[in-house]
């Protein structure tokens, strides 16, 4: 799961120093609709390729599917308000780099080509990630490797804060692409550990869904905070406010699954 959805952090690197060069050469709006078209047919190529190889439409039936091996005694919808509020809250803290780096570089001087190899840097390293979390959710499941993904999101934006020089930059965004790469396909991973594999595509939708509208809601309200103060420090901080939220949350979850676990085997015994 996490070396497929990592396909997007590959784009990510790849994608900023051209997004620069392109708007410095031929502006801004040409570039992004050169990216539009671009995008649109490379996709519905890869998505023709695709098709041919699985034959056209596959129905799936779920009856020997593995069930929920997690007991959170908590219903499905329960559970999946849990984790929307909580991939709304990573992904505002998550939104304040990785939107406003390349502006961030701008307000302190060194230039949007340093910003957006920084942001290059950044999702680099969220390739590799990315790639770790999958490796570490096999091994201690899904909600522990969201907690701790949470945390060390929240330090790196913490580091933000003390550091503003250009070689710190450069370590703290790798440092960031880093910590936070893992945090999404997570989710995913919670909600098959926890809820029924008939359940589980609609349910990651939701929560995939509401994780996009905090990365919007993250990108625009740090730029309203730059607005009103004059500084991105304020908008670094209200990152962390979120992100102290989706640990609260992954924390939460997390004792109560050791808590549920402690009665079943006190109860086997």
């Amino acid at each position: 799961m996490t070396v497929v959805s990592s396909g997007n952090y590959i784009a990510g690197t790849i994608w900023p120093p051209i997004v620069a060069r392109g708007i410095a050469t031929v502006g801004w709006r040409t570039t992004h609709i050169a990216i539009a078209i671009f995008c649109s047919v490379a996709t519905l190529l890869v998505l023709a390729i695709l098709r041919g190889k699985v034959g056209g439409e596959i129905r799936r039936s779920h009856e020997n599917a593995k069930p929920p091996r997690v007991n959170l005694r908590l219903s499905s919808n329960t559970l999946t308000m849990l984790l929307c509020v909580a991939s709304i809250a990573c992904c505002v803290a998550m939104a304040m780099p990785q939107v406003h780096i390349v502006a961030y570089c701008g307000d302190l001087g060194y230039g949007a080509a340093r910003g957006a190899e920084m942001l290059s840097l950044m999702l680099l390293f969220g390739i590799i990630s990315r790639i770790g979390s999958g490796y570490l959710a096999d091994r201690i499941g899904g909600l522990p490797t969201l907690l701790l993904g949470s945390v060390a999101q929240g330090l790196a934006l913490l580091l933000y804060l003390f550091f503003d020089g250009l070689t710190s930059l450069y370590i703290i965004s790798a440092m960031f692409g880093l910590f936070q790469g893992g945090l999404i396909p997570s989710y995913a991973i919670i909600i098959r550990e926890t809820m029924p594999a008939s359940e589980a595509a609609t349910r990651i939708g939701l929560v995939f869904f509401t994780s996009l509208v905090g990365m919007s809601l993250g990108g625009w309200l740090s730029g309203v905070i730059f607005d009103v103060t004059g500084s991105y420090a304020a908008a670094f901080l209200n990152g962390l406010a979120w992100n102290a939220l989706n640990v609260t949350i992954s924390t939460g979850m997390l004792l109560r699954r050791r808590y549920i676990s402690g009665l079943q085997a006190g109860r086997a015994a």
